[in-house]
């Protein structure tokens, strides 16, 4: 394998110009950076990350505590944490918690810590509670926060609230007197959100409130409670805190006579990929995990290598509403 005084030799440059280099450290002219990375390159030279992690105190890498889920949007974000991670030079290693573990977090903690990272995120989506443990390296909270003890706890969050609460606008601008709510689980930090925003915009709006419908994320709890509002008296737009429970509110509906979007308008929130081709096209609000997640670890990535820095201020999103077939003006 070749070693960095090869490369070195080659670029005609000395192994410690090498090193700052292939550490992207400042103060190399443009002209010897790009000879360095051509001589690493052709010689197929590659960082020996063991070597790094003992030179400079850390390993590179960031552990991830994740719920161990295929849901669209816990998995989404994790694929967005991968790619800005690698994007940043670090590795990932991830620790699933399963629902219902009032001490998985704490134990993913424990095992990634044992591992040596320099930094944590913590996408834990349901509320379990504070995690018990001290954490002697940064971390981040994608969502609500829980109890942390470190040195510096970020956060990163897509704004479910102001998004349901545009959700529910929507509804409203087109008419409707009021809007009924399929929430999610009560114990998701990101279904009470949701919850909190449709019943903001309905309070902004002096709208009436009707009783909330509770799903579990699933078409089949959507479907369960669009059979519920299919006999309901009055009900001509429905919001649902995600697109799986919005699809199966639309089928009950459809089954039980009533139009969509004629009779009811839907809104769905995650504009998951099947979203524009059912029947018919689903209204949702597109959630940014990609951006979250890029924001969220360049913040963790300035903690772990400026820890003397404040962080940067946090960036904002735009509420991505895309609205399809689903929704329309109530009946005359």
């Amino acid at each position: 394998m070749p070693r960095s005084v090869d490369v070195a030799r080659l670029a005609g440059v000395s192994q410690k110009t090498v090193s700052r280099v292939l550490n992207d450290e400042p103060y190399v002219s443009a002209d010897v950076r790009r000879r360095v990375l051509e001589a690493a390159k052709t010689l197929g030279y590659r960082l020996n990350s063991a070597a790094r992690a003992l030179a400079s105190g850390r390993t590179r890498s960031i552990g991830v505590v994740a719920l161990g889920t295929a849901l669209h949007g816990p998995a989404s974000l994790l694929i967005g944490i991968e790619r800005a991670a690698r994007d940043l030079g670090y590795a990932l290693r991830v620790v699933t918690t399963v629902e219902g573990d009032p001490s998985g977090v704490a134990g993913a903690v424990s095992s990634l810590l044992d591992q040596g990272v320099d930094g944590i995120v913590i996408s834990e989506p349901i509320d379990e509670g504070p995690v018990p443990i001290e954490i002697g390296v940064p971390v981040l909270v994608l969502g609500a926060p829980p109890s942390v003890a470190a040195p510096r706890v970020l956060r990163a969050s897509v704004r479910a609230h102001d998004m349901a609460r545009a959700a529910t606008d929507h509804l409203l601008d087109l008419g409707h007197k009021t809007v009924h709510h399929v929430a999610g689980p009560r114990n998701w930090h990101g279904a009470r959100d949701r919850l909190d925003g449709w019943s903001a915009a309905l309070a902004g709006r002096k709208a009436p409130q009707p009783p909330v419908l509770e799903g579990d994320w699933s078409a089949d709890s959507g479907y369960a409670a669009g059979r519920e509002l299919a006999k309901t008296p009055g009900v001509t737009a429905v919001f649902a805190a995600n697109d799986d429970m919005a699809i199966g509110l639309i089928r009950a509906l459809v089954d039980s006579g009533r139009r969509v979007p004629e009779d009811v308008s839907v809104v769905g929130f995650d504009d998951i990929p099947i979203a524009p081709y059912v029947t018919p096209p689903l209204t949702s609000v597109r959630q940014p995990f990609d951006a979250v997640a890029r924001d969220g670890l360049s913040l963790l990535v300035h903690a772990i290598e400026k820890p003397d820095q404040a962080p940067p201020a946090a960036a904002g999103h735009p509420v991505d509403l895309v609205v399809r077939g689903s929704t329309a003006p109530p009946p005359a």
